[in-house]
């Protein structure tokens, strides 16, 4: 075993504290990775409180994790000590099933060894609990960690691991492209970066937002057109007119009145986990052929599709850098939605 600098909560009602967290020997098919940068995911904040009810302590969150190689196992071929890597949300999966053979990781049918928070892999620890990327170093196996190309950042690439590949995985499953109207249900962490990677993409790219506070931000990322959901001429003037609306937000939306917004045979994906069940009208989804989907990040082999769309199209995540101290204000300024767009800890502050 060998020794890292990490930031924990012990309890949900606790603060982030400075602690040594143990990591394993790399194995043959292990790759020892010195962390740069981790975002701070909303996702961390509902698992590191509790609010989902089944955390492990002490949480080490962080699946947005951005570094270089510092050391790699006899068998590794794929890495070589000093390249750019990252670590998304999985760090494990049976590979055997049909969605593991399919590249869908994170569908694994014996389920996914999550970047924390999770079981831990029996035949590579014996037990315990995985503990994430709000470290100075983790121990992952080569068929987990991604190529971060030369063409990004290291620190605005961090985020694409959870946030890019969320959105990349159900844009490129409903076939957004040129003559497809996407619209994007919030414009946070993941909405932003759904502008960025649809517009690439050559779809012609709406923004749904609370308020129009954002709108010049959305323009630049892309979107061509940018409403107001808080005003309800928007619902009437824009019925029947999209292809694919991805909704971002974990508020408990009128999900029924988004989906008039649907054109013929058009879908809408959730991203976003509301605390309530949705309320759908059976004929709002009979009329027009309407589909109600949901998505959950991307594999292995996409994420790593994602990461060199990214960086042939110059995309990287649109961030504000803080110190390892600063976990607990970050997540206060998180769930008040005060970022633009995503947190990201130096793990040199660590």
């Amino acid at each position: 075993m060998s020794t890292a600098a990490a930031y924990a909560l012990s309890t949900p009602e606790g603060t982030f504290e400075k602690v040594t967290v143990e990591r394993r020997e790399p194995g043959p098919h292990d790759v020892l990775i010195d962390i740069a940068y981790a975002g701070i995911c909303h996702s961390d904040i509902h698992t590191a409180r509790n609010e989902w009810g089944r955390t492990r302590y002490p949480c080490v969150p962080g699946h947005e994790i951005a570094g270089t190689v510092a050391a790699v196992g006899a068998a590794v071929g794929k890495f070589a000590v000093g390249d750019r890597v990252g670590v998304g949300c999985m760090v494990g999966s049976c590979g055997v099933c049909g969605p593991c053979l399919a590249d869908e990781e994170q569908y694994c049918a014996r389920g996914t060894v999550m970047t924390y928070n999770s079981a831990v892999d029996p035949s590579v620890q014996a037990e315990g609990h995985t503990l994430g990327g709000y470290a100075t170093q983790i121990v992952v196996t080569e068929d987990f960690v991604l190529s971060i190309p030369d063409g990004i950042g290291l620190d605005v690439a961090a985020p694409l691991l959870c946030a890019g590949i969320t959105l990349f995985s159900p844009l490129r499953h409903w076939g957004a492209g040129p003559g497809k109207k996407v619209a994007i249900i919030g414009m946070g962490g993941l909405g932003h970066v759904g502008v960025k990677l649809a517009a690439a993409m050559g779809a012609e790219v709406t923004v749904l937002s609370h308020s129009l506070s954002k709108q010049e931000d959305g323009v630049r990322f892309g979107a061509r057109h940018y409403y107001a959901t808080s005003d309800k001429q928007t619902f009437r003037d824009l019925r029947n007119s999209f292809d694919l609306i991805l909704n971002t937000v974990a508020a408990d939306l009128p999900i029924d009145n988004y989906l008039r917004l649907l054109a013929l045979d058009g879908t809408l994906v959730v991203l976003g986990l509301p605390d309530q069940p949705m309320s759908v009208r059976s004929f709002t989804i009979a009329g027009l052929r309407r589909s109600l989907a949901g998505s959950m990040i991307g594999g292995i082999a996409q994420t790593q599709e994602m990461l060199d769309f990214c960086a042939a199209h110059g995309i990287g995540a649109e961030i504000e850098l803080i110190a390892a101290d600063e976990i607990d204000g970050a997540y206060e300024r998180v769930v008040a939605s005060d970022v633009r767009y995503r947190f990201v800890i130096d793990a040199a502050t660590m």
